[in-house]
């Protein structure tokens, strides 16, 4: 018996290894390709829609740190970004804070107003707890469209602020080219996407799950759901918050509704769902799917169907939570293994 089953695992050790170093290899292909874009872009719209795409994967994979794990979903989170952001923009403006900085203390200000949020709504589930991240999110919103200033501190209502210019430099994090703004937001990819993958092998990240499939089981094992869930709300938060900064930085200027309002929180989560919550890549396949539909969308219906693209967005969700209730990544990476298989024979 033993000598059998030595006999039949032994082969299947360099198979494994084999596979393990193609992935390694296309994953490689992949960064180097990334790294290389801007060399072969070299059209400044493209360049930025390549840019926004990045941003739009950072914010799903940034939702889906807490969203993703814990099975509650947000619509809520875009205040994250917005208060991440206008903090960012008014020490640069009244105390000449670099934004580097400035963005670490918004993003300080996001995780600290989560679990404001976080602690008295944890133990919402479903419908209830979507509904009142909106409302929390929309009176926030609102009151920023309605109050010109705050301790003194001019935030102009809705007419929003604009980013002063400083001068070129890393230090101000303004360039005359969009090629720094790429590397910046790739960076920043990178770095959830590590962060997300952290998670997956962490004890925060099973408990998380554990919490997400039986609560009450969970609790018996010794595990404290407030603290985890607060602790991941705390990260997702301040990591929506670093991705407002860097869009206030890079479109320079800033507005309640485009940075606070439920429409881009909307986008957070369905580009997370559809791609595949609770996953590495999955935010950022959804983020790659969806972003040139939504901006389709925008272009084609915005200016006569007001709201049409987001009914149609509610049919993508429906539809993907109907025959795709994994996300696009289980398919594609069926795909993937038969491309990468092929090309090893």
């Amino acid at each position: 018996m033993n000598t059998t089953t030595i006999k039949t695992a032994a082969p299947l050790a360099p198979a494994r290894n084999g596979a393990g170093m193609r992935y390694t290899l296309a994953w490689g292909v992949v960064l180097v390709m990334a790294l290389l874009l801007p060399l072969l872009v070299r059209n400044d719209y493209w360049l930025h829609s390549v840019i926004m795409v990045l941003y739009f994967a950072y914010l799903a994979s940034a939702w889906n740190l807490v969203c993703g794990y814990v099975g509650q979903v947000s619509f809520g989170h875009s205040v994250f970004s917005g208060v991440g952001g206008y903090i960012s923009v008014t020490l640069l403006t009244h105390a000449g804070m670099s934004p580097w900085l400035g963005m670490l203390v918004g993003a300080l200000a996001a995780a600290v107003l989560a679990v404001a949020i976080g602690y008295p709504t944890m133990r919402l589930k479903g419908p209830y707890f979507a509904l009142t991240t909106i409302a929390v999110a929309e009176i926030i919103r609102i009151w920023f469209e309605n109050t010109d200033a705050v301790f003194g501190i001019a935030i102009k209502g809705s007419q929003g602020l604009t980013v002063p210019l400083v001068g070129t430099s890393w230090a101000a994090m303004q360039f005359e080219s969009k090629v720094p703004y790429y590397y910046i937001m790739l960076a920043m990819l990178l770095l959830v996407m590590g962060i997300t993958a952290w998670m997956e092998r962490s004890r925060l990240g099973v408990c998380l799950k554990a919490i997400r499939g039986d609560r009450d089981a969970a609790e018996s094992l010794g595990i404290n759901p407030t603290r985890y869930y607060l602790a991941a709300f705390a990260l997702s938060a301040f990591m929506t918050a670093l991705g407002g900064t860097f869009y206030a930085q890079f479109i320079r200027f800033i507005n309640p509704e485009r940075n606070m309002g439920v429409e881009l929180s909307i986008d957070m989560a369905l580009m997370s769902i559809i791609g595949g919550q609770g996953t590495v890549l999955g935010p950022v396949i959804g983020a790659f799917f969806l972003t040139p539909v939504s901006e389709v969308l925008r272009s084609e219906l915005g200016g006569q169907l007001v709201g049409l693209h987001l009914v149609i967005y509610g049919l993508v969700l429906i539809l993907a939570v109907l025959y795709l209730p994994k996300g696009l990544l289980v398919p594609l990476s069926r795909w993937a293994r038969r491309l990468i298989g092929g090309a090893a024979r």
